[in-house]
């Protein structure tokens, strides 16, 4: 009996063919995760290393696949590229969600502080971050780079190729110094995520928020090394636009980050 591939069905849709990377992406978490753990109760670290690697293993094989079905066999036509959109579109509306649900718990312990704050916020002995300083340089820094992704999207759509890669560069070199600070900031911080409310609310926010920072820089260095591998086209770019989506979203909430934690709760 003939085995028939799903790809060479004659219609406008992708139906993957099998792959062995939802497994090993799905063990990868798993691992990731019990080690994550392990480290924490134990400080043993080999569980997560071996976590780490397979998921980033996982992730790299993953997207070549994807680059390979998308530039190269011509996969996603334009129907497929509209539910690549929506599904890029329904991920960051539930990334909007995750953090709303940070804020919400921010305001709701900084609007009304309990007795075992002190009734006052911040609570008594915790000296917050002056926002004049370097929150607001990584603001101006992450503004910066929502302008350079935006002139990389735009030089790419008018054939300008020199000026697409000039803007790239200088995205994923203001990601990484924004995470540099970020560490810095960290590392000098009077408090700690064990400070009360004011502490865990301060690194699960910001922690969470730099996360996204570094997956985005590695989505633009990603889009980087295409873009320098003639990859990308003014039509044909849907991992490019989708960088930019990303970066623009964080830049966003960076903004409410400054307004709420840094300035209004300081």
């Amino acid at each position: 009996m003939k085995l028939l591939m799903t790809s060479q069905n004659n219609h406008p849709f992708h139906l993957v063919d099998y792959s062995p990377w939802p497994i090993t992406g799905a063990v990868g978490a798993m691992t990731l995760t019990s080690g994550m753990a392990k480290w924490f109760h134990l400080f043993n670290p080999n569980l997560l290393t071996i976590g780490l690697m397979t998921t980033i293993m996982t992730m790299i094989k993953w997207w070549q696949d994807i680059i390979r079905e998308g530039t190269y066999q011509g996969f996603h036509t334009q129907l497929v590229s509209i539910g690549l959109r929506w599904g890029m579109i329904l991920f960051i509306s539930s990334e909007v969600l995750f953090f709303v649900s940070f804020f919400w718990a921010f305001f709701s312990s900084s609007s009304s502080p309990t007795i075992n704050l002190g009734m006052m916020w911040p609570p008594e002995g915790i000296k917050p971050f002056n926002p004049m300083q370097i929150p607001l340089l990584n603001t101006t820094i992450l503004l910066a780079s929502g302008v350079t992704v935006t002139w990389a999207h735009h030089s790419l759509i008018e054939h300008n190729y020199s000026q697409a890669l000039q803007g790239l560069f200088f995205t994923v070199t203001l990601g990484i110094y924004f995470t540099m600070l970020q560490m810095y900031e960290y590392w000098e911080a009077p408090f700690n995520i064990a400070h009360a409310v004011y502490g865990s609310s301060f690194f699960m926010e910001t922690g969470f928020h730099g996360l996204h920072i570094i997956i985005g820089t590695m989505f633009i260095t990603t889009c980087l090394i295409r873009h320098s591998m003639k990859q990308f086209s003014p039509n044909h770019h849907f991992g490019f636009e989708t960088a930019a989506w990303y970066r623009h979203f964080v830049d966003v909430v960076w903004l409410f980050l400054y307004i709420s934690i840094y300035w209004w709760g300081s």
